[in-house]
């Protein structure tokens, strides 16, 4: 397998991790990846292959589902990571944006907002600085601030979501399905904000998505999972061009994406699992 960047350029390496739940289901299966800095990194895949569980195993989140990485480590910045609370990886830099635009409904979309600052011993002056920067990603997120959260649009709240882990100064966003469930024109909005985010701050991005299409016209590097491993990885462009990508990930029939499993010449690319 390639590597995203050279290993003394990598942020987060993620080495050939097993993700076990409830002590019998072996969900990852000797993943490994790389995001480096500045760097947006996809991490493709359909619904159960692993992908979800890839950015919770990072972020610390799989105790609270009975899950444990078993094998491998989780490296950022050089160092072990992945016995540190949620909490202490978001002081490090490194904070989720859960998958299904998760908000607190009964706050306004401004205390939203506030709630990702709490970990910061920065002025309010500080903090208010940052809340106006990502009003300029998010205009619609400022004409709507005195808003309920819960009573806003599915993308004003992935918007919020988003926002809210920008309020912690993060040098590390793991985005999860950050087009789930958004009409096509947002989708492109929510990716638009994704590629200004890190271009204007330098934060870097490994986003879970199913929609390859979009994902790899705004990643640098992509990695494909299936069934809990990685089955192809390499520059988003050049994944973007591929045969079997576009076969696979990019196509589309009344049945469904098809998997590498389910189609004859499946023995003739068995070389993608090595």
């Amino acid at each position: 397998m390639q590597n995203a960047t050279n290993t003394n350029e990598a942020l987060l390496e993620v080495n050939n991790i097993e993700v076990i739940y409830n002590h019998v289901i072996l969900v990852l299966k000797g993943v490994s990846l790389c995001v480096p800095h500045r760097g947006i990194t996809a991490l493709l895949g359909g619904n159960g292959a692993g992908k979800t569980t890839t950015l919770k195993a990072i972020s610390n989140l799989l105790k609270s589902e009975r899950g444990e990485v078993t094998k491998g480590s989780i490296v950022y910045r050089g160092d072990r990571v992945q016995d540190l609370s949620p909490a202490d990886l978001v002081r490090r830099g490194v904070i989720q944006v859960m998958e299904g635009r998760h908000c607190f409904e009964h706050l306004t979309v401004e205390e939203n907002l506030m709630t990702g600052a709490y970990t910061r011993r920065d002025s309010k002056a500080e903090i208010r600085r940052d809340l106006d920067r990502v009003y300029t990603y998010f205009p619609r997120l400022k004409d709507r601030r005195k808003s309920q959260a819960g009573y806003t649009s599915g993308g004003e709240q992935q918007m919020t979501a988003i926002g809210r882990a920008l309020m912690s100064r993060p040098e590390t966003i793991l985005l999860d399905e950050p087009s789930m469930g958004l009409a096509p024109q947002l989708v492109e909005q929510i990716f638009e904000i994704v590629k200004a985010v890190n271009e204007g701050e330098g934060v870097a991005f490994l986003l879970a998505e199913q929609n390859t299409n979009v994902a790899l016209r705004y990643a640098h590097y992509g990695y494909i999972l299936e069934s809990g491993r990685v089955v192809m990885d390499g520059p988003a462009k050049d994944l973007r061009e591929n045969p079997d990508v576009k076969e696979f990930y990019l196509g589309m029939s009344d049945k469904g994406r098809n998997s590498f499993r389910d189609v004859r010449s499946y023995r003739r690319r068995k070389r993608w699992l090595a």
